[in-house]
């Protein structure tokens, strides 16, 4: 048996801190009776609620960041036979990916076999930022980045405000490379947002997903998330 706190945060769902005062304030389940005890202890076969959310306790969740390659399908499997980014983890739970990376996009993809947390990342309202190096044709001017930071009309409907900024022109080239965070995921976004300032995006990297980015992780490697790390996502969809 294990401190109800403990069990919480070991969860994921959040830290102990929180989850202490997430059982004072009598917001903590165990067996559908209100527990505000702290220290109170619960078995692997007690059912603890948390709000809405059941913390399954008896369960190995996992949790991995992926610097995916290009030609990577982001999928549990592909009917084509093409190698997904499941395929790149060794583990033994089934686990999937938390939303997708188009197949010549590259960059941090988040894997895991909870789906609680998977769910609330991909809704709409959860608000997660995602920042992205694009390399475009031409050359991006003032103009048109705020016509990207303000918005721009994708399929009749407008964008929410994103951070944009040019971080640099190649004359030899005439490309740009542009960095933009949205809290947006709509299907092919990033692209459809240059197309709408006419400019082709020839290249696409995710670098950050919420307070997770790529550092230490060459293409095609991955690694394990702290509980730390998990217990902020949770955080940011509180």
């Amino acid at each position: 048996m294990e401190r109800l706190q403990k069990v919480i945060a070991n969860s994921g769902y959040t830290s102990r801190r929180k989850a202490e005062e997430l059982i004072t304030s009598g917001k903590v389940k165990v067996n559908g009776k209100i527990v505000k005890e702290l220290g109170t202890k619960v078995k692997n076969s007690d059912t603890i609620e948390v709000g809405n959310d059941i913390i399954d306790n008896n369960k190995n969740y996992e949790y991995y960041i992926l610097n995916k390659p290009r030609s990577i399908i982001s999928s549990t499997e592909d009917e084509h036979g093409r190698k997904t980014v499941v395929d790149l983890i060794d583990t033994n739970q089934r686990i999937y990916p938390i939303g997708r990376l188009d197949y010549d996009t590259t960059g941090i993809i988040i894997l895991t076999n909870d789906g609680n947390l998977a769910n609330k990342l991909m809704h709409p309202s959860s608000n997660i930022e995602k920042t992205y190096i694009a390399k475009v044709e031409g050359l991006v001017n003032n103009n048109e980045i705020k016509k990207l930071r303000e918005g721009v009309l994708i399929e009749g409907k407008k964008t929410a405000k994103a951070k944009v900024h040019l971080k640099k022109y190649d004359k030899k080239t005439d490309k740009s490379l542009v960095e933009i965070t949205i809290h947006e995921g709509k299907n092919h976004q990033i692209k459809k947002m240059f197309q709408a300032i006419n400019h082709e995006v020839v290249k696409l990297k995710r670098e950050k997903y919420a307070n997770l980015d790529l550092r230490g992780l060459k293409s095609g490697m991955y690694r394990k998330l702290t509980n730390k790390e998990v217990a902020i996502l949770y955080s940011l969809i509180k």
